[in-house]
């Protein structure tokens, strides 16, 4: 037998004993979307998600260690159940890193799947402090605003201009409770006081027991723990029931440039909020906003944004590893900092946190808008290393 026909003979051996080897080098790297496609939060991450991720990979150039990229999204509903069955699915089915993710509830559900099958999730659609603190994982990271920075912001700031009493309408299930339990501790640290709420379930239509409750507490603050379609209802039976002209203020505590735009800028005028991302912040971040804009017909949101970056950060990582094993990319993913159109070298925390700042933010009279969507005007930043909870307080294991 001939040389050559040895080398021939050993590798077709190879192939034979090894066909998952082969099918693995050429088969398409899988990044899932577990998202909220047409419910409460859909405007949030929804079809908007993919969208900003589709943009990742042609920036990034379409393959990943000479494999191709492929883009799916589930709708999860929200539901815990669903979410992690799907999660399971497709980790089983080969995919290589999860995103989104919804609701908190329907967001632990996921993670809790990716880490005992130890594959990396990039959580953005949760955003209680539970996802970095007391259930957070080696595989899991967060790439926005979280409930505590969110509510370090806009707490402060309002009980700081004399707002110094609050009546909180909460959404019923784990992120309200963080985001409310976050902006009581900012609204008693600057001098103010909480005199009552009201818990509401995810999905409510009708806010009228509510906010008949807010109107009766006298707070000077009627503080909004919700977000998505059950905030957009809120502001807007609050200028119904004549909260506003009854001479309380409201909080957004979680509020998305969406929500201007399905609205209106003279409905939100005066409404303070506080973001890990604005659209029209700086020639980069308008341009990519110009691109998504064009595919969604709306700007985007921070959390839409932070998918973009967080699967940015996750393909360079694993280029940057020769690998996509979870304990390798998310070795990567924690040495290296975060870099792109609205990130310049920001470090992510052993708990999975990228420390973004955060900016506090007035919606403008539209009389001042100078082009379409120019809807906030700067009221304060926060540096990501003083916007965050301290790592010793998070309970998250890890640190």
């Amino acid at each position: 037998m001939t040389t050559l026909t040895r080398r021939s003979a050993l590798a077709a051996t190879i192939a034979l004993a090894r066909p998952g080897l082969l099918r693995a080098q050429s088969s398409p790297v899988r990044i899932g979307l577990l998202s909220d496609v047409a419910g409460p939060y859909r405007n949030v991450g929804g079809p908007g998600a993919r969208i900003a991720v589709e943009l990742a990979v042609e920036d990034f150039g379409g393959h990943l260690l000479g494999r191709p990229i492929e883009v799916m999204q589930a709708d999860i509903q929200n539901k815990p159940d669903i979410s992690s069955a799907k999660a399971r699915e497709w980790i089983d089915a080969g995919f290589n890193v999860l995103v989104d993710g919804g609701a908190t509830s329907s967001g632990l559900a996921v993670q809790e799947v990716a880490r005992a099958k130890k594959t990396i999730y990039l959580g953005n659609g949760p955003s209680a402090t539970d996802l970095t603190g007391r259930f957070c994982s080696p595989y899991g990271f967060h790439f926005w605003a979280d409930t505590y920075s969110l509510a370090k912001g806009t707490g402060t700031a309002l009980t700081k201009a004399g707002g110094t009493s609050w009546f909180f309408i909460t959404a019923d299930y784990q992120f309200g409770y963080s985001l409310q339990a976050n902006t009581e501790r900012f609204v008693k640290a600057a001098g103010g006081r909480v005199v009552g709420d009201a818990k509401v379930p995810l999905g409510t239509t009708d806010f009228s027991s509510a906010l008949v409750a807010a109107r009766a507490s006298g707070a000077k603050v009627v503080g909004f723990a919700n977000a998505g379609a059950d905030l957009q209802n809120c502001i807007k039976q609050a200028a119904e029931f004549g909260i506003v002209k009854g001479g309380q203020n409201l909080a957004t505590l979680l509020m998305f440039v969406t929500d201007v735009v399905a609205l209106g800028q003279d409905v939100c005028e005066g409404l303070v909020l506080t973001n890990s991302f604005y659209w029209d912040m700086t020639p980069k971040t308008r341009a990519w906003s110009e691109r998504f804009a064009k595919r969604m017909g709306q700007p985007p949101t921070m959390v839409q944004a932070a998918d973009y970056s967080a699967a940015m950060h996750w393909m360079r990582a694993a280029q940057a590893a020769k690998t996509v094993d979870a304990d390798a990319v998310a070795a990567k993913m924690h040495a290296m900092p975060v870099d792109d159109f609205y990130h310049d070298n920001v470090p992510v925390r052993a708990n999975g946190q990228v420390m973004d700042p955060m900016h506090v933010w007035r919606v403008k009279p539209a009389a001042k808008a100078a082009h379409k969507w120019d809807f906030y005007e700067p009221i304060g930043t926060i540096q990501g290393k003083d916007a965050f909870m301290p790592l010793n307080e998070t309970g998250c294991s890890l640190v």
